[in-house]
């Protein structure tokens, strides 16, 4: 019994085993639910760019790049994760069997990069569905981890041309990250391409204390 047990676990690729939250790990700004998430990449190796699991998919397909910056919102920043999640074309999460972790509530259309010294980011996925209900504009949710274990929700991203946007939404009085999470989406090359820049930090709550 004990042989097959072992056996079964070495079958698990370690990327869907539970992530254990670093010593030097600190949740900024309040509770947030589910940003643990971030740690959960598994034994992947993370780069500035990353392509979600849906992106093969029907629907479209769309590039969000920009640049993260250390506080000071000129300086570039380095080793920065960005972790973002969202819905498939129905406005679901979708699960797959086996899952672990908050793939369980975020679904499996989720993804994570890490900056270079440039501080910039890229990721290509499908634009996400609205909820069924379509009381909530479609999103895109986004955590930071900091290289010195800060981590964090910040505003999502949203799309300029969905009519469920609020006026709050598209012109936040201080939108976490610094920058508004509405993207202009415009298309270029068979893709829909939106920036966003993030300050770290930035409208955070108790970030500097």
């Amino acid at each position: 019994m004990k042989i097959l047990l072992l056996s079964s676990l070495l079958a698990v690729p370690l990327a869907a085993l539970p992530q254990p939250i670093p010593d030097n790990a600190r949740l900024m700004g309040g509770p947030c639910e589910g940003c643990e998430a971030v740690f959960e990449y598994g034994d992947r190796t993370l780069a500035p760019v990353d392509t979600l699991p849906d992106f093969h998919d029907e629907g479209p397909k769309i590039r969000i790049s920009g640049t993260i910056y250390r506080p000071d919102g000129t300086t570039p920043a380095a080793g920065v994760i960005l972790y973002v999640y969202h819905t498939d074309q129905g406005g679901i999460y979708p699960r797959k069997e086996g899952d672990t972790g908050w793939a369980r509530r975020h679904g499996y259309i989720r993804g994570w990069v890490k900056t270079g010294k440039d501080g910039r980011y890229t990721f290509y996925t499908l634009k996400p569905g609205t909820y069924p209900s379509r009381n909530a504009p479609a999103h895109i949710h986004p955590t930071i981890l900091e290289p010195d274990g800060k981590y964090y929700w910040i505003t999502d991203f949203y799309f300029n041309d969905d009519p469920l946007l609020s006026g709050e939404q598209r012109s936040p009085r201080a939108p976490r990250g610094g920058t508004v999470g509405v993207l202009k989406l415009e298309e270029e090359n068979g893709l829909l391409v939106g920036y966003r820049d993030i300050v770290l930090g930035r409208n955070v709550p108790g970030y500097g204390e």
